[in-house]
């Protein structure tokens, strides 16, 4: 009897995933169409341009949208795969792909004994919220090799971290899976595929390491936390606009730069929080503390970032996923807020995207609402966390007990 309800669950799981997903395909093949902006134009404009340029042994280094560490190159690349179809078909059939290799990766460890199929629901749901977004960044790729991280890291450290170090290599945010990581094989692994991918590419392709200054010189975009204190004071007369610069919508203008000092600052106090918890957590890590450290790692990354893309909650959807597959995790509040931010991301982009632009107040109540949510779930993520891994107080000897009441302890 419960063989047939674990199947008649599986099944109902895979029944959603397959819908939901021939409606992503529907929209990036733009057979139908949601309000706002064409999402897909990225991939057929962007980064079709970026393969041309590539395919000629160089990185496209005099292009400020190219902000990404050189294995992105390899997704970029990725549509060559498939010659049969044109450079975005090809695109969309390849991250259709990673989303699937996602769900095996979550059906793998949820149907451990002792795990959940939840975290293979919440990806099935909370990537499908993000409408076809998912399909038009190359983010899903990351999110396939990080979460492929994550699963072997439990018990193939040294798996774990030449994926991420893979994954870094990809798109930077992955290093911080090795947040939770304790085995030395994990870091090495990591150090080693990092170092050598890097050099390889810096041999073989000029302009590896462009990007760097790039992301340097970027401001406060409008859908960041930050963003959020410039739309207010668009309300009350601030002259500052809004400007396409380095590949995304930013806000120019007075104090623009002190609200990202402000945010560089929060970044460093995010850093230096994971350290403290990694410090006084020593030798109290659980087997779901790693993707649940990494989970937190990202969220608090995220929020204290200059920017925030609708893309990134594909990585926050991927881990949460994973740390839901461990029925212990203490991550279901932080994991659902993040899905009903994933709900408010498809209408803030691209639904009413250019109420954010403008700022009006559909625009600015969708961004509270949706880095609200974001924001409450990285400090309850934290807050769980650190109570996860806290010294478990050892109850006192009845003789001590005593005679810390003031009593005198009895002989036998």
């Amino acid at each position: 009897m419960e063989k047939t309800d674990a199947r008649r669950r599986l099944a109902g799981l895979l029944t959603v995933w397959g819908i939901t997903r021939f409606v992503l395909l529907l929209l990036v093949f733009r057979v139908l169409h949601l309000p706002g902006p064409d999402v897909t134009s990225d991939v057929w404009a962007t980064y079709h341009g970026w393969y041309e340029v590539l395919c000629g042994g160089a990185f496209p280094a005099d292009d400020v949208t190219w902000q990404y560490p050189p294995a992105a190159a390899l997704t970029i690349l990725s549509p060559a795969l498939l010659p049969f179809l044109d450079y975005a078909s090809a695109f969309f059939v390849l991250a259709f792909l990673a989303d699937l290799a996602v769900l095996v990766l979550l059906l793998h460890t949820g149907l451990r004994p002792g795990r959940s199929l939840r975290g293979a629901w919440l990806w099935t749901a909370g990537a499908a919220l993000l409408g076809p977004t998912l399909y038009a960044r190359y983010d899903v790729m990351v999110t396939a090799v990080a979460v492929g991280a994550l699963v072997a890291g439990v018990r193939r450290p040294a798996v774990m971290g030449a994926l991420t170090g893979f994954a870094a290599l990809l798109k930077v945010w992955p290093v911080l899976l090795l947040a939770g990581a304790v085995r030395r094989r994990a870091w090495g692994a990591a150090a080693g595929t990092a170092v050598a991918l890097s050099a390889l590419f810096a041999l073989a392709m000029p302009g590896a390491f462009a990007f760097l200054t790039f992301q340097r010189d970027r401001g406060t975009e409008v859908e960041s936390v930050g963003a959020l204190v410039l739309h207010v004071a668009r309300q009350f007369g601030w002259p500052g606009e809004v400007q396409f610069r380095y590949g995304s919508l930013e806000f120019t203008g007075p104090y623009v730069d002190v609200v990202n000092d402000v945010a560089l600052g929060f970044t460093v106090l995010a850093c230096g929080w994971l350290l403290l918890w990694r410090w006084r957590a020593a030798g109290r890590l659980r087997p779901h503390t790693l993707a649940e450290a990494a989970f937190t790692a990202v969220l608090l990354f995220t929020v204290t970032s200059r920017v925030i893309s609708p893309q990134y909650l594909v990585w926050l959807i991927g881990l949460a996923a994973v740390c839901l597959c461990f029925r212990d995790s203490r991550m279901p509040l932080p994991a659902l807020l993040v899905l009903a931010a994933s709900a408010v991301t498809v209408l803030e982009f691209p639904v009413r995207f250019q109420d954010v632009v403008s700022s009006t107040p559909l625009g600015v109540g969708l961004m509270v609402l949706r880095n609200g949510l974001l924001v409450t779930a990285a400090l309850t993520a934290a807050v769980r966390l650190w109570r996860s891994t806290a010294p478990t107080p050892t109850p006192a000897p009845p003789a001590a007990q005593a005679a810390h009441d003031g009593e005198p302890a009895v002989s036998p």
